[in-house]
């Protein structure tokens, strides 16, 4: 990649204080699907910033497309520039899955990790969630559909039953504002990462969460999570929420982390 490729991923910071909180989305959307989680983070006395990860939003697609490591050392370099002294990254779904290999990355500056909705490793998951994956997600694209035509559906159903509101619609709306060329690379990166061993070396205090409801970052797969890679991590199942609980269950999503990081990440030690 040439230097004059490449340009740094665009990124919003707000709030203020000695503990800040990295978002992270995920393969669908960009960080504008922050707006009320950020709003009510910045209320909590909390200092945020939210990225679009490369290709996302106005992030450039990098030459030679999205993987894992690389976007966790890009990232890197965001806690470099704008990290705090305690920072917490906490990953959604593409960024829950990179969010182990972001404090592999700067295990000196990241202070603890919230992983939300996501896997272990691609290869933690079944053949057949794996074929359901790339066949709902990928496939229509390389058969030449637009990804308006071939999204909304899969969106759609990656939240609970019921799930409805401004939070839910601003989700829906980013979500299908996703470059077609920006996705395909990010579930290709999805699937090739392999993570275990990240998430195997993780030190720091963990929060996992789930939505009861989702079909992605099921909740099974997500206590799985502690009990076979990080045993020291607290972990919540949010009812009547799926993917998207920071939405979805906003106030119960954000009991959850607002407590962990006052508890086992301010008062530490």
């Amino acid at each position: 990649m040439t230097a004059e490729a490449y340009r740094f991923p665009d990124y919003q910071v707000a709030g203020a204080g000695e503990t800040t909180v990295f978002l992270l989305h995920g393969a669908y959307g960009s960080k504008d699907y922050f707006r009320y989680e950020m709003e009510t983070l910045v209320r909590a006395g909390l200092r945020v910033v939210a990225w679009d990860a490369p290709g996302y939003g106005l992030s450039p697609l990098p030459e030679g497309g999205l993987s894992i490591p690389r976007l966790a050392e890009t990232f890197g370099n965001l806690i470099d520039q704008c990290g705090t002294s305690t920072n917490v990254v906490l990953g959604h779904s593409m960024g829950g899955v990179s969010t182990p290999a972001i404090y592999a990355a700067r295990p000196d500056k990241v202070n603890a990790i919230v992983i939300s909705a996501t896997v272990a490793s691609f290869s933690e998951k079944s053949e057949e969630d794996k074929k359901t994956f790339l066949a709902e997600r990928v496939e229509p694209l390389r058969h030449g559909k637009s990804f308006q035509e071939t999204a909304g559906a899969v969106i759609d159903s990656m939240f609970a039953k019921g799930s409805c509101g401004p939070m839910v619609d601003l989700v829906r709306g980013v979500a299908l504002s996703t470059k077609a060329d920006t996705f395909c690379s990010a579930i290709e990166a999805i699937v090739a990462y392999e993570g275990a061993s990240n998430l195997r070396n993780v030190r720091v205090p963990t929060l996992l969460l789930a939505g009861a409801q989702d079909k992605v970052g099921r909740p099974e797969g997500m206590e799985n999570i502690r009990n076979k890679f990080v045993p020291h991590a607290d972990y919540f199942c949010i009812q009547d929420a799926g993917h998207y609980a920071f939405a979805e269950q906003h106030e119960v999503f954000n009991q959850h982390l607002l407590g962990f990081i006052r508890s086992r990440v301010q008062n530490r030690g």
